[in-house]
């Protein structure tokens, strides 16, 4: 299954993102709230089969927020069913 953002909500402050299916169904989304110089991000999905296509849909995102906002401090929690799952080079700063 593919999936996709929609974009629900977007200002300067924060972005709420639906990640659909190909029917356009809802199957989970993804928050990203900017504060000062740090990028909190919580996102969910529903389905367990596509958390690669999710990890690869969150990853690049993320990385074009960072270039737009530099040196800003990425803080996620991001969870595939009820499992957490972490990005393979994101960068987390425990305040």
């Amino acid at each position: 299954m593919q999936i996709y953002f929609s974009p629900e909500i977007i200002t300067p402050e924060y972005q709420v993102l639906n990640v659909v299916d190909s029917d356009q169904k809802a199957v989970g989304n993804v928050a990203f709230l900017f504060a000062e110089k740090k990028l909190y991000v919580y996102g969910i999905l529903e389905e367990e089969g596509v958390s690669a296509d999710f990890k690869d849909l969150v990853t690049p995102y993320l990385k074009g927020l960072a270039k737009a906002n530099e040196g800003v401090d990425i803080l996620s929690c991001l969870y595939i069913g009820c499992k957490k799952i972490t990005l393979n080079d994101e960068k987390e700063q425990k305040s």
